[in-house]
């Protein structure tokens, strides 16, 4: 092994000669060393040199002088003990040995021969014998080092040699003489004076040029025996701070030294703290030897400090600078800039490789990210190494990266920003992690967290604008992946994607247009949206300006025609939607560019374009449903895209034409033709009464429409097109805003529509719907849905106009919808199995056949029987209730089984005159715009408006009533909880259909959901100020009746609205409020906004931080609590507050107010307007949440339940039957229910937030924590025992879930406390056990209990908790044991008993004797059971007083 080490020494002798060669090739040839330096004084004379010459003859070795190497005949060993023996044997040993080393030092004099003597000798081939000698032979120096007698004189010869060849280059052979006699060093097999070698070559260190102490300092591991490690590296550690050229050298020495973890820790400290005055080409080697110097317990420390050192962002130039070199880039700027970047990545493969060896380095990096509280805090290298982290093979790394990351997005900590200037900077280094950051992107994009997958598509879009052609075609191919996946959230974002990068890329994405054309054959899954943006993208790619992709033309054309020519009206719908995205794409107005006109568009393009449209009107023409969708996209495309003048031009010559034509009469002429209802002019607004009037002629086309469809079914012919009153409301909308277009927002041309009338029937006809046929029922049906639809498009068309007439005109348009949705629902209680007329297009027309026929008659019994009654209809809109208050109470009844069968009947029989919620229709009425909300920005009418006579007295301002601000406002709610909320998304059941929520949001999609909540911050001042007449309103009420709600002279149908009108602007502020775009850095200033709205009403508008107008805004709204009109208004107020207050930096801070504001709610009596006493399963809901939110945001949870659980209960239970508990009302019999379940579930969520205890913890810590488990056992065993009283099956439930729970948490972090604080706290622990066994006892009665009732939803959860118990048992015998107290612990057999106490003397019913038998005297239970409850019961005890009878006492006790 030593022969090995010595060769491949030589070997890098030569290796290291080679280099120099190399690095110095243009270095002239070296003087002769004679002519150049002063002859010695001739100290070595003959007898020297002969004495050293003969003894190497002698043991083998012939010295040649010259060019000529030295010739060896023996082997080396030999050579070596030869040479030994003869110094030994000597006369005149030692002194033999000077004249020896004198020798050499003449014989080296001639610098030939001591290149010579560097070098290794030849074998001497004479005789034939030279194959005795291996073929290699060190040199000759190398070999006297061997012999220990020479070596310190030899070693002392080389080093004062070597000071002569410092300062020279390379020799003729590229041979750097220092550099030799170094390697002569390196693995001796013995050292003799190591300390003196260290300290020479350290003398030689300072003294040295750069290129000699590189030498060295490299070689010295090689050289120096263990013993002198740690000496060396404490010199090698005060040199690296002196000079920074040689830290390369010092930490490769010191990475292959063997140094105590002491000094490596001082060591590493010192290379820390020269982090940054380091060489950006030396930072990976200091990097390398930081991480790989690691130990378990500082890896976390280590890496903490490498990161907020490490400063990757300084290793290249800002974009600015980068610019102006760009153009102007030397070849040195190039190689600089290369030479940045491959240090960048020589750091990461040093990171790269230390976490991959080592667990704990990958571990203390996610450590040190995840530690990281300031998103300005966090810098480069951490998104590096995270996905450093991930492209690790170790599944732990994997998932850790993915976890933080996640998180930290989440949080807004790692931004979008932070991503940007990584590509940006590191392009070429994260280009090596890119399956990696492609795995990332996937597993965000497909989270069911939407706060993260904004930051997955970022991913993507930088990585297809960074990479190479490879890596875009990976991106496209993942993308098309997402979209084929069918998961709403993840195809929406994948498809967006995709549209952004056709817009910034389209030459790249040309490339890859065939990918995305694959798309079209999983189109099934997608909603009209998704299929809207494929088509978009892709007549983007195909017909945009450019025609990138138009090799895909044909297929985009062929398929079109394919969908629309189908008879299926699904793929009948796609080919109308492709077909009009595609108009869009062809007959794009194309901008003018610099001084060059605008262009006007191709004939042949626009030639395509009408030859497009006309193949889809001509498609759609035979089906009504078909031609309305045509409108509405066409509808769409004229509103989000600006078209060439002439394709807008054909688009519009003839819709107002065909919209007169169609749907348009004169009042002169005379409605001729059989209807089934008398045709009656009405809801006309125009006040002259001129013959040139026109109206919409609704009835006799509804009338037409269905005798169409009768004889289109007996006719095997399709009809031509036939005009439908389906096409109605489309079609105005396309007519609108085409004349919007032309016209710059003018509807002059058509302001005749708001106020027209419409052909139709008397509407008294609805008060004799039970007298009419099926047919006519189903006839007005559609007729009203009609009319309601068509007053909706005209409110879109007209909300925007400014002039007071015209708003007056919406607004009573608006008091026509709120009453005629009261007729409708009367109607629809007396039409069963009806499916009304289709009202959104773009959906599944098979929705409206699947309609349930049975849910508007189920939903009408529900709500038949509740409190709430309906005068007769008027026109006031005042009178009109809303449509909010019918699924409030829709499930009130449930609960109320004790009502008699003859007031069931009577409700029965009002049930028709009571209608039924339109809830269930929604998809069936045109969605309004979000324009339509400005009307929101009107006054309020109330009481306080108007005179004694009830005459408004100022007539020219234009008000909402209340029924018209609940239809806006509870129209707004759908809207932002449709696109404010970030639901997680969820993948559909395999076998189930997907009911699309999207129906009757199509043009709300098509807004992003920032631009909502602009809208809704533009709102903000109008629904405070409505929020402000609610409250007025119920103030008044109050002080008028005497702090009552349902006073004598209470209006309840107004009180009902006004009420509804508090919950829903409450409502629609908290879900504003909570959109999770708010804590995006780019939505601040908009937050700001928001809140300075609400602090403006308080305080007046000032310059203000966020936690300013947080603290001011929730003032503002805590003024509302006192006019809280029901509990789940109580409810709204308080989540909006706890919304508001999380917007802050300090949440805390509102926690006692939102408690006091929820108690006092709960501590209040809860009427309606009718005097009734609020109940059902609404209300429990409401007030399980309310409850929740008390504790949540109480200061003490465990000593707020014990005040509900030990006081407010008992009153419960000492008050009458019927009665509630007089502290606080909302506490009764019918709502213990809901008050025990939420203390069970936050009084183990609390004790679960208790911290561990650890033994290191001081005796007041441990006494305190004693303190709270106590508390929490005490509410524990009061909520247990209230089964005794409280004995419903829903009450064992919570209590057998809950229990298990609670004795689990228990058993993790209460037992380790017993553990410690035994023997300081010996009473107190065992007073703590008395009381929970006495719980645990209980506990076992009610497994007993279920198993005799055989209640399966019960004895679901005995198996769990018996585990439990069982474990308690044991694990207080080892607590005793581990305190030398195990003679206190034994084991007893419990009886079963009931939830009484009783014992139960048969199992019959079990059939199981052996579980409970009556042994008394085993330890260790024979069947798991049964014995965990008798343990439960006996160990304690026995431990408190020592009397083996004390089990059947405290039973007994415990069943009284």
């Amino acid at each position: 092994m030593m022969r090995k080490k010595r060769r491949s020494c030589v070997e890098t002798v030569v290796e290291g000669a080679n280099t120099t060669t190399t690095t110095n090739s243009t270095t002239k040839a070296k003087k002769s060393r004679t002519t150049g330096r002063p002859p010695k004084e001739s100290v070595s004379d003959d007898t020297n040199q002969s004495v050293f010459t003969k003894f190497l003859r002698e043991a083998g070795v012939t010295v040649k002088r010259g060019a000529t190497s030295n010739e060896i005949a023996v082997d080396q060993v030999v050579f070596q003990k030869r040479i030994e023996q003869q110094l030994r044997k000597n006369p005149n040993y030692p002194g033999i040995i000077q004249e020896f080393i004198t020798g050499l030092e003449s014989h080296i004099e001639d610098p030939e021969n001591f290149r010579n003597c560097l070098l290794p000798c030849v074998p001497q081939l004479s005789d034939g014998d030279g194959s005795s000698v291996s073929s290699f032979q060190e040199s000759l120096l190398r070999m006297l080092l061997g012999i220990e007698i020479l070596q310190t004189s030899t070693i002392n010869t080389l080093l004062e040699k070597l000071p002569e060849f410092m300062l020279d280059g390379a020799g003729d052979a590229g041979i750097s003489v220092p550099r030799i006699i170094i390697n002569q060093l390196k693995w001796l097999d013995r050292v003799v004076d190591s300390k003196e070698l260290a300290a020479k070559l350290m003398e030689l260190v300072s003294v040295a040029p750069v290129d000699v102490q590189r030498d060295i300092i490299t070689s010295l591991p090689e050289i120096l025996e263990d013993s002198q490690h740690n000496d060396i590296a404490r010199e090698l550690n005060s040199l690296l701070q002196t000079n920074t050229q040689l830290t390369v050298p010092i930490l490769d020495a010191l990475s292959s030294l063997n140094l105590s973890s002491s000094l490596l820790t001082e060591v590493r400290g010192a290379v820390m703290t020269t982090l940054a005055a380091v060489q950006l080409e030396d930072l990976p080697v200091v990097v390398k030897f930081i991480l790989h110097s690691v130990s378990v317990l500082d890896a976390y420390e280590v890496v903490n400090n490498l990161r907020k050192k490490l400063e990757l962002e300084q290793c290249v130039l800002p974009p600015a600078l980068q610019l102006s070199q760009s153009r102007t880039r030397s070849d040195g700027a190039a190689a600089a800039a290369s030479t940045a970047g491959s240090s960048v990545a020589l750091i990461l493969d040093g990171i790269k490789s230390a976490v991959r060896f080592q667990k704990t380095i990958s571990e203390a990096w996610l450590k040190a990210i995840d530690s990281v509280d300031e998103s300005e805090n966090h810098k480069v290298i951490d998104l590096l190494v995270l996905f450093i982290l991930h492209s690790t093979n170790a599944n732990q790394s994997r998932r850790g990266a993915e976890r933080v990351l996640k998180s930290k997005v989440r949080t807004g900590l790692i931004q979008e920003a932070l991503l940007q200037k990584t590509f940006r900077d590191h392009s070429q280094v994260m280009r090596g992690y890119f399956p990696s950051i492609l795995a990332v992107a996937q597993c965000l994009l497909r989270s069911p967290d939407p706060c993260v997958v904004p930051f997955g598509g970022h991913m993507y879009q930088l990585s297809f604008i960074e990479f190479d052609s490879y890596c875009q075609q990976e991106v496209v191919g993942s993308l098309v992946t997402h979209v084929c996946s069918g998961v709403g959230g993840e195809v929406d974002m994948a498809l967006e994607l995709l549209c952004g990068l056709v817009t910034e890329k389209p030459s790249e994405m040309a490339l890859y247009a065939v990918f995305v054309k694959g798309i079209l054959d999983y189109m099934d899954n997608l909603t009209p949206q998704q299929i809207r943006r494929l088509f978009h993208l892709l007549s983007r790619l195909a017909f945009g300006q450019q025609q990138q992709g138009a090799h895909i033309q044909d297929d985009m054309h062929i398929v079109i025609r394919k969908q629309l020519s189908s008879m299926v009206p699904k793929y009948k719908r796609i080919g109308i939607i492709g077909a009009v995205m595609i108009v869009g794409s062809m007959g794009a107005f194309q901008p003018k560019v610099k001084e060059v006109k605008d262009q006007p568009l191709p004939q042949e393009t626009f030639r395509q374009v009408t030859a497009l449209l006309e193949l889809v009107r001509s498609s759609s023409d035979s089906s009504p449903e078909a031609a309305a969708l045509y409108y509405d996209e066409l509808a769409n495309l004229i509103l989000s895209s600006t078209l060439d003048p002439q394709v807008q031009e054909n688009i519009a010559k003839s819709v107002l034409d065909d919209f007169q034509d169609d749907f348009v009469v004169d009042l002169g002429k005379e409605i001729t033709g059989s209807f089934p209802f008398p045709a009656r002019l009405m809801y006309n607004l125009d006040e002259e009464e001129s013959q040139e009037g026109i109206a919409i002629n609704l009835l006799p086309l509804l009338a037409k429409d269905i005798q169409n469809n009768r004889e289109q079914l007996s006719q095997t012919k399709r009809a031509n097109k036939r005009v439908s009153p389906l096409c109605l409301s489309p079609f105005f909308r396309l007519l609108r805003l085409c004349e919007e277009k032309q016209h710059h927002g003018d509807l002059e041309e058509i302001d005749a529509l708001l106020g027209c009338p419409l052909v139709i029937t008397g509407l008294d006809v609805v008060e004799k719907i039970n007298s009419l046929s099926k047919a006519e029922r189903e006839f007005l049906c559609n007729l009203l849905f009609f009319t309601i639809n068509w007053f909706r498009e005209v409110i879109n068309a007209f909300c925007r106009l400014k002039e007071t007439e015209m708003k007056m005109k919406v607004m009573t348009r608006l008091q026509n919808i709120t009453y005629l949705q009261t007729l409708l629902e009367r109607a629809l209680a007396g039409t069963s199995g009806y499916v009304p007329p289709v009202a959104n297009f773009d959906g599944e027309t098979s929705d409206a056949a699947t309609f349930a026929s049975t849910a508007p008659v189920n939903k009408a019994k529900k709500d038949g029987t509740g409190k709430k009654k309906r005068k007769a209809p008027s026109k006031s809109s005042s009178e009109n209730s809303s449509l909010l208050e019918e699924p409030t109470e829709a499930n009130e009844t449930q609960q109320e089984q004790p009502e008699k069968e003859k007031e069931k009947e009577k409700e029965k029989e009002k049930e028709t005159w009571q209608g039924v919620s339109l809830v269930s229709y929604r998809q069936f009425f045109r969605e309004l715009d979000m324009e339509v909300l400005s009307v929101l920005q009107c006054g309020l009418l109330s009481r306080s408006l108007l005179d004694s006579e009830l005459q408004t007295k100022v007539q020219e301002e234009v008000l909402l009533g209340p029924a018209e601000l609940v239809f806006l406002l509870e129209d707004m709610l759908r809207k932002v909880e449709f696109s404010l909320t970030s639901a997680p998304v969820k993948r559909a059941p395999f076998f189930k259909t997907r009911t699309d929520k999207s129906v009757g949001f199509s043009h709300l999609q098509q807004r992003s959901a920032k631009d909502i909540a602009a809208c809704c911050v533009e709102l903000l001042p109008a629904l405070c100020s409505h929020l402000e007449n609610c409250h007025n309103h119920f103030q008044t009420l109050l002080s008028e009746n005497n702090g009552v709600v349902d006073g004598p002279a209470t209006d309840v149908q107004e009180q009902q609205l006004m009420s509804s009108c508090y919950q829903l602007l409450l409502q629609v502020l908290n879900t504003t409020f909570s959109w999770s775009g708010f804590s995006l850095p780019g939505q601040r200033g908009l937050l700001k906004k928001a809140l300075g709205v609400l602090a403006e009403r308080l305080k007046g508008r000032s310059e203000l931080t966020l936690e300013q107008l947080v603290k001011h805004s929730f003032e503002y709204l805590l003024n509302f609590g006192s006019t809280m009109p029901s509990l789940s208004t109580a409810l709204c107020l308080s989540q909006l507050l706890s919304t508001v207050s999380e917007k802050g930096g300090n949440p805390a801070a509102y926690r006692e107010q939102t408690a006091s504001l929820a108690k006092r709610f709960l501590s209040q009596d809860w009427v309606t307007a009718s005097g009734e006493k609020e109940r059902g399963n609404k209300f429990n809901e409401a007030l399980h949440t309310l409850l929740r939110i008390y504790l949540d945001n109480v200061d003490d949870v465990l000593k707020a339940v014990e005040e509900i659980a030990g006081e407010r209960i008992p009153e419960l239970l000492n008050a009458p039957k019927n009665e509630s508990s007089p502290t606080w009302p909302t506490l009764n019999r019918q709502t213990f229910l809901v008050f025990y379940k939420v203390m069970m579930a936050e009084l183990e969520k609390a004790v679960r937030k208790i911290p561990a205890s650890k033994i290191s913890d001081n005796a007041e810590a441990q006494s305190e924590k004693l303190l709270t488990w106590n508390l929490a056992v005490r509410d524990f065993h009061v909520l247990v025992n209230l089964v005794k009283v409280f004995d419903s099956r829903p009450v064992l439930n919570v209590c057998l879930k809950y229990g298990r729970l609670f004795l689990e948490s228990f058993l993790k972090l209460g037992m380790p406390l017993l553990d410690y604080s035994f023997k300081r706290h010996k009473e107190d622990v065992q007073s703590l056990l008395k009381t929970f066994q006495l719980s645990t006892r209980q506990l076992h009665h009610m497994c007993g209990y279920s198993k005799i009732h055989q209640d399966t939803s019960l004895t679901n959860h005995v198996p769990a908790l018996k585990k439990s118990l069982e474990l308690f048992v044991y694990r207080v015998k080892a607590t005793l044991t581990l305190n030398n107290c195990q003679e206190a612990f034994w084991i007893g057999n419990l009886k079963n008993r009931n939830l009484k106490g009783e014992e139960i003397l048969s199992q019959r019913s079990q059939g199981s004797d052996e579980e409970e038998g009556e042994e008394e005297h085993s330890l260790l239970p024979q069947e798991k059971s049964e014995d965990e409850g008798q343990e439960s019961d006996s160990e304690e005890p026995k431990m408190i007083n020592g009397e083996g009878n004390v089990a059947e006492e405290d039973i007994t006790d415990d069943s009284e």
